[in-house]
């Protein structure tokens, strides 16, 4: 039994330091000391929506997208108000073509039964 013991202690760890608690990380930065209306004097901050430049595109950040701001003259709100007006407006062009279609199958309709009439008419006139 003591052998067992003396053989377990051989497989202990000899070394078993105390667990140091985490640092608590330090800001670098003094921004937290100073109050709003200092931070945006000394270092002209001015909260309004994120905006970046890619590839010479201009974005904002408004109402949870990325806007394009470069190019034209049109707002967000004015191209998005231009696109469902051109969705109508395609809309309306489709039922147009399909009651021209609706049309034109009509009048061939129309068209056949009037040469059937006039072919009988012919055909009565021969007979008498």
């Amino acid at each position: 039994m003591e052998d067992l013991k003396m053989s377990l202690k051989l497989f202990e760890n000899p070394f078993n330091p105390k667990k140091i608690p985490p640092r608590k990380t330090a800001s670098l930065s003094s921004l937290h000391t100073l109050d709003r209306s200092t931070r945006e004097l000394e270092l002209g901050i001015e909260c309004g929506p994120p905006a970046m430049s890619i590839g010479g595109h201009n974005l904002k950040f408004e109402d949870g997208q990325w806007i394009s701001v470069s190019g034209g003259n049109a707002s967000h709100r004015e191209i998005e108000r231009l696109k469902k007006k051109n969705l109508q407006l395609e809309e309306e062009n489709n039922m147009l073509k399909l009651k021209i279609e609706i049309l034109i199958d009509m009048l061939t309709e129309s068209t056949v039964e009037y040469h059937l009439m006039e072919k009988e008419v012919e055909e009565i006139k021969c007979q008498h």
